[in-house]
């Protein structure tokens, strides 16, 4: 139970303030990134729903849901999105780009990240099917913070410290596994064969990610991440829009 809410912690702004936990909680808590991913796709499919019955807008209602799950996350992947691009699309060297991932001011790559990732998440849940929306949602949440344990297990740490340590040098082939199970169920009942095909999409995607990322900073970091699960987001709703 301590990993799931501190997984819960991790990944959302629900205020459980656990500060003592072992090493072992840390990494046991990737486990259950799968969990906190249908729980919010379940809490935003709720909101969904209640916004269609209160006669809102489709693009209100869009908006609405974009905006909410930025709210429950504190921004956090967003943080990283937008730190991230400012390193890579910087033209700097390793060490440099390193640091501008550290640097608390927002550049204008970081800024642009932000609004396109906003402003394509809108669009793409204006331009499906709506019987499709709430699949969309869950599968989102899903797949994306499933996206971050398969990075943590693939790739290695790019630097000597950081939040994200703890999780990657916890990370094990039981963990992984456990959760990858987890995220197969998830996928099969969210969409069946479809939602298998999604995962694997994602897995794809997320390993050529980790690849590059590896390539110019020799590993990935807590802001990569986000930017995983953010990317990961938009890649899933593309696919539901086309599928």
């Amino acid at each position: 139970m301590s990993s799931f809410l501190l997984a819960l912690q991790f990944l959302t702004i629900v205020p459980l303030k656990i500060k003592e936990v072992s090493e072992k909680n840390i990494a046991g808590a990737m486990i259950y990134f799968p969990f906190v991913g249908l729980l919010l796709g379940m809490a935003l499919s709720g909101i969904n729903a209640l916004l269609v019955i209160l006669n809102f807008s489709p693009l209100a209602t869009n908006i609405i849901l974009v905006v909410i799950l930025i709210g429950v996350t504190g921004g956090m992947h967003l943080d990283g999105l937008s730190d991230t691009a400012d390193a890579f699309l910087s033209g700097k060297t390793r060490d440099e780009m390193l640091a501008i991932m550290r640097d608390p001011h927002i550049g204008v790559m970081g800024a642009l990240s932000i609004v396109s990732i906003i402003l394509l998440k809108i669009g793409l849940l204006a331009s499906m099917a709506v019987p499709l929306k709430a699949t969309a949602l869950l599968l989102a949440c899903v797949l994306s913070r499933w996206s971050s344990v398969l990075a943590m297990f693939l790739f290695s740490y790019a630097r000597k410290d950081g939040k994200a340590k703890a999780f990657i040098h916890g990370m094990n082939l039981k963990i992984f596994v456990l959760s990858s199970i987890t995220v197969l169920v998830f996928a099969f009942a969210i969409w069946r064969l479809k939602g298998i095909l999604a995962l694997l999409i994602v897995a794809g995607c997320t390993y050529l990610g980790g690849k590059f990322v590896s390539r110019k900073i020799g590993g990935i970091t807590g802001d990569t991440l986000g930017a995983v699960i953010e990317l990961t987001e938009i890649i899933v709703l593309f696919a539901v829009c086309i599928s």
